[in-house]
Formats: C-alpha cells, sequence, structure tokens
C-alpha cells in the first residue's frame, strides 16, 4: 500500500515546479547552511569523497557545485581497446537487451517507443531498431557526470519535454513508458562501427541536464522539441573519444544508451549490477 500511494502521488503532485524550486535551492551559495547540508548527504549515502579533487565538503559553494564534484585523475581507468567500450557512468543496471522493432523494455510489464524515446523522430530511431539498449540508474551517492563508451561524432542533439517523474526502481517497475514520458536530451553520434544515441533523462528533483558543448539544456523546459544538428565539417562540429566527459546531471538520474544492430556484444552483465565508469560495458562485433 505504501509503495502504491508513493507512485499514484508523484501523478499529481507538481514535480516541475518541485523539481525547478530544489534547483535554486542546490544552486544558492548559503555558506555553513550549505556544507552542513553536503556533510548530511555524505553520511547519509556513503560517499567516498577521497575520489573527489576537492574532498573538503567545505570547499564547495554550492551543493550543485558538490553533487557535480570531479574526479581525481587516475581514480577511473577507461579501458584500452579500440574493441572495447566502457561504461559511461557509475550507476546500476536497470535494463540491457536487444530493442525489439520499435520496442525497449524497461520493467516487467512494460516496454516504451524507440521513436518516443528519440523525440517522436522516425528517422533517427530506424537505425536502432533490432539493436542493443542500455538503461543505468544513477543513483544519488553516484558520480554524476557523463562520458564516451567509444570515439564519436556529434551529429543531433534533441531536448525532448516531458514529465519528471522519479526514475528509481519502484517507479521504474509501475510507472509505464516511463523513460519515453520524461525530460531528455538526446545526443546522436556517428561512431567507426554505426551510430549510438546516449539519452539523458530526466527526474523529480532534477535540476538541470548539460552537455560539454552546449551546457545547460533545461531549464527552461519549454513545450516543444528542439533538434539541433550538427553536419560533417560545421563550425560548431563535436567529436569526443572514449572517456571524454559528454555531459552532467544536477541531481541523479537515469542515462539510456543504443545501439546499432549487429555492432556490440555486452559483457557479462545482468540488471542489478554495479557499473563503475570505465570498466567493460561491451565490445564490437567483427
Amino acid at each position: 500500500m505504501i509503495n502504491w500511494l508513493k507512485v499514484k502521488l508523484q501523478y499529481v503532485m507538481p514535480k516541475h515546479a518541485l523539481s525547478r524550486l530544489v534547483g535554486g535551492l542546490a544552486a544558492a551559495e548559503a555558506g555553513a547552511l550549505t556544507t552542513g547540508l553536503i556533510k548530511v548527504f555524505i553520511k547519509q549515502f556513503g560517499i567516498d569523497m577521497s575520489e573527489a579533487i576537492k574532498s573538503d565538503p567545505e570547499d564547495y559553494r554550492s551543493f550543485n557545485e558538490f553533487f557535480t564534484r570531479e574526479l581525481k585523475p587516475g581514480v577511473r581507468t577507461i579501458i584500452e581497446g579500440d574493441e572495447n567500450l566502457a561504461y559511461p557512468v557509475d550507476g546500476t543496471v536497470s535494463q540491457l537487451g536487444d530493442i525489439e522493432h520499435d520496442r525497449v523494455f524497461q520493467a516487467k510489464g512494460h516496454d516504451y517507443s524507440l521513436t518516443t524515446l528519440l523525440g517522436g523522430k522516425p528517422e533517427l530511431a530506424a537505425p536502432f531498431k533490432g539493436g542493443k539498449f542500455a538503461t543505468i540508474y544513477l543513483s544519488p551517492k553516484d558520480y554524476h557526470r557523463i562520458h564516451m563508451p567509444m570515439d564519436g561524432k556529434l551529429t543531433d542533439m534533441l531536448h525532448v519535454p516531458g514529465e519528471l517523474f522519479s526514475v528509481n526502481p519502484l517507479t521504474t517497475e509501475n510507472v509505464p513508458g516511463l523513460f519515453a514520458r520524461n525530460e531528455r536530451v538526446v545526443s546522436i553520434f556517428d561512431t567507426p562501427k554505426g551510430k549510438m544515441a546516449l539519452v539523458l533523462v530526466g527526474a523529480t528533483i532534477v535540476a538541470s541536464i548539460e552537455t560539454k558543448w552546449a551546457g545547460n539544456i533545461t531549464p527552461p523546459a519549454g513545450k516543444n522539441v528542439q533538434h539541433w544538428t550538427y553536419p560533417e565539417g560545421c563550425e560548431n562540429s563535436v567529436a569526443l573519444t572514449k572517456g571524454d566527459e559528454m555531459g552532467l546531471f544536477k541531481l541523479g538520474s537515469t542515462i539510456v544508451a543504443c545501439f546499432e544492430p549487429g555492432m556490440i556484444e555486452f559483457a557479462d552483465q545482468q540488471p542489478g549490477d554495479i557499473t563503475r565508469l570505465g570498466d567493460l560495458f561491451a565490445t564490437l562485433k567483427d
């Protein structure tokens, strides 16, 4: 009954207003109050601050600065070899497997449209039908910067307005089409072996989604899908290598990675497995 109520309340609560309010508080530079909040958060979620460049909570002017903290060089090792893809984030595998035509598996009894996930653009979804997907959940304790699994050249970026349901396991199991309903930023890359999409999914109290090349994408949310293209040779072209940072969340969420058919094989992982940035994510098929 309690879990049922937690899910149902999300349908009626003012999720966008709440998220913007929390976002404003997280951006505030409130001195001792900010430091105290960070210390409580570190203790509550067991965060290993020895990994961060700035390990002292007093070094952070705002909660957002702490939440998007950078790691010390060498704390995460990016797997070598052109044939090996690296995990793009620290997190937990929610689901992974085959994209069945236009359907992506979410949880038992739930799937959603690949085309809807990618902004309702059939031409962008077409290359990924019959391919592979992986959904990785970032909990509050995780490092919240997203890095490239492999080399890629950006071809498209979209901001897709939507809901801001929580993306925790309880909600994932109970809200139909969750990741294709929530606000998200879609980045599509050409890689040496085919196309790759990285979808950064927003959630309740996620104050902002940013990309490395465009900065803050949301907020403001807007009501219409925005689509930017990056043609070969354009002055704002973006080429990233495996391990490069490509974006970040201010407060936690989920990413969905999609790959063309016949492009990759995932490593030996299962839903519920912990992911560590840079470890073996998948291998390219011959």
